[in-house]
């Protein structure tokens, strides 16, 4: 396979190279260069290129408005490469009247690496947001590293940012791009053996963006006719019920299974004839399923789902990736090879032709009557409810058509472990933009406000993290059951290798707590009640306030739970 011209002398050589080779193929074909010493390896990579003119202007005022004039010659993003220090802010005027007239503007300040900052080093100023709102995207790229995962980082950064110069609308984008010297090509020992990795196929899946027309669909053509996946992530759409029917017909026609995220409306709603996954988690941490059941293409709506294990498989299967968003900013985490198709699942379905469902969906389904069958028959802990045992009770007792808000942590990946394809039209709601528990009890009283019956899924932490919002249940209007797991602290941090480190594990990560949520309900005017069995909690999830706010919570053995899930997961994959 052909490999692009690349210097591959140092580390700074290989990642100016991919970055100026990314920049061309995302259809850059004009850059604009003011001298300098730290943009060292940008101007030689660019300088090198043979399919990418670049101009030597000397002052950076001059070459911002001569950009700004190809630009709109062109209609296409020109890049701008300056120096450090206050170079970069004689490109603002420009940068201004390409935000205000609509120009594609690509801006890459070079800059002193982090180290070498606010310590009165030569030829340095904050170069973070320098031109603060005037830009439709700004990112601080990582120092060049000569490792694959850094590169593609670099590549997917760099066809983001190459696609916001033009969508939604047209206008000018800033990097910050950090140097460690040497920044003249010296040779690096081990280079070499990084750069023969990126070859043609690192940058196939990249190309210049356009408006979305039915003919850009043709970056994800060659997908139909191979095996792939379509992976539904988290979804909170106004119209859960037209998604899930939408993705449903898309998977049929292309005789895809779908693996569906626990808060994705695929498993909420009626999915009709489609092959839904939901214990994906489980079914790939068997070694050998994992391998057989690697796609070719993997169609993500939305967002990518919480499970790392399945992230991790993405990530090493190698497969191309199309990310369906009608969002405009860079949503693939994994850096794959990932084409942006801004449409909607609707407009999909349109340009697929009827397939069958063929063995690799089959493959899928055996692998999940199993798993769950598996998971189901596994002798739970005694002592106790089991935590994960919440969730299908949950999926069982719960109402049709009501709301359930999940916490972030634990309740929202035990909702992807556990929650099984339940179509009630129940919609789930959740604060997954930052994963934070902040406001988890607030967000459930919004979301219940005004509303039916509603209820809301959290850990202990993240319920008393916001235990003030339980200041503003005299004001709801309607009805919020709340269900407190509470395992006295942090559970999720006993899935994570600092576990094992304690102390000082317990006190500055577990965080135990000991607050009466009883006391504290009582306090509030709040009615509080603990839940001892999941039978009593099938019972109490029956009888439902017409109005007001009401507490369950359901006492656990955080350590026991955690030690169960992963035995639980490995038996249950074991049996494929």
């Amino acid at each position: 396979m052909s490999r692009p011209d690349i210097d591959s002398s140092n580390t700074n050589t290989l990642w100016a190279g991919v970055l100026v080779e990314t920049l061309w193929r995302c259809g850059v074909r004009s850059a604009v260069v003011s001298p300098g010493s730290r943009s060292t390896p940008l101007t030689l990579a660019l300088a090198r290129h043979g399919g990418i003119e670049a101009t030597p202007v000397l002052d950076e005022r001059s070459a911002a408005f001569f950009a700004l004039g190809i630009a709109r010659r062109t209609h296409r993003p020109v890049v701008l490469v300056c120096t450090s220090g206050t170079a970069g802010a004689n490109y603002f005027p420009a940068v201004i009247e390409a935000q205000e007239s609509g120009v594609p503007l690509l801006v890459l300040t070079a800059d002193r690496p982090p180290e070498m900052r606010a310590c009165a080093s030569g030829q340095t100023i904050d170069q973070q947001r320098l031109f603060g709102t005037h830009v439709s995207y700004y990112h601080e790229l990582a120092v060049p590293e000569a490792n694959l995962a850094r590169l593609r980082y670099l590549r997917q950064t760099l066809a983001q940012a190459c696609r916001q110069t033009q969508e939604p609308q047209a206008g000018p984008v800033h990097l910050n791009v950090p140097f460690r010297d040497p920044l003249v090509p010296v040779p690096e020992d081990g280079v070499d053996a990084i750069a023969a990795e990126i070859d043609e196929a690192f940058f196939s899946h990249l190309q210049p963006s356009d408006p979305v027309t039915p003919g850009q669909t043709r970056i994800w053509q060659r997908a139909i006719s191979a095996r792939g996946v379509i992976v539904a992530g988290p979804d909170q759409t106004a119209r859960p019920a037209g998604y899930a029917a939408s993705v449903a017909r898309l998977a049929r026609q292309l005789g895809w299974p779908v693996l569906a995220d626990g808060v994705s409306p695929l498993r909420h709603f009626p999915a009709k004839g489609a092959t839904i996954v939901t214990a994906y988690d489980t079914i790939l941490r068997n070694v050998g399923a994992a391998r057989d059941l690697a796609p070719r293409y993997v169609l993500c709506l939305g967002e990518w789902p919480t499970s790392k294990v399945l992230r991790a498989w993405i990530e090493s299967s190698g497969a191309e990736i199309v990310l369906v968003s009608q969002r405009y900013d860079n949503r693939d985490a994994l850096h794959g090879r990932t084409r942006h198709l801004n449409a909607s699942v609707e407009a999909l379905t349109a340009l697929v032709r009827q397939r069958q469902p063929g063995a690799y969906a089959a493959a899928w389904a055996r692998a999940e009557t199993q798993v769950r069958a598996a998971m189901a028959a596994t002798t739970r802990p005694r002592g106790g409810v089991f935590e994960g045992d919440v969730v299908p009770v949950l999926a069982e007792a719960l109402p049709d058509e009501v709301a359930l808000f999940v916490a972030s942590s634990m309740p929202v990946r035990d909702v992807e472990y556990f929650w099984p394809v339940a179509p009630r039209g129940r919609r789930l709601f959740f604060n997954r933009g930052a994963n934070g528990i902040d406001g988890t009890l607030s967000t459930a009283l919004g979301v219940a406000h005004g509303g039916g019956a509603s209820f809301l899924l959290t850990g202990d932490l993240a319920f008393l993290h916001d235990s003030n919002g339980l200041l503003i249940a005299p004001k709801l209007c309607g009805s919020l059951t709340v269900i407190v797991v509470n395992n006295a602290g942090g559970g999720i941090f006993e899935h994570l290798p600092v576990a094992h480190i304690n102390p000082p594990f317990e006190e500055f990560f577990a965080t135990p707590q000991t607050v009466d949520i009883g006391a504290l309900c009582a306090a509030h005017g709040v009615s509080h009640r603990v839940v001892k069995t999941v039978g009593e909690l099938r019972r109490a999830l029956s009888h439902r306030p017409a109005a007001g706010v009401r507490v369950l919570e359901v006492r656990t053995d955080r350590k026991r739970d955690a030690a169960f899930r992963k035995r639980l997961f490995a038996t249950a994959a074991a049996t494929l």
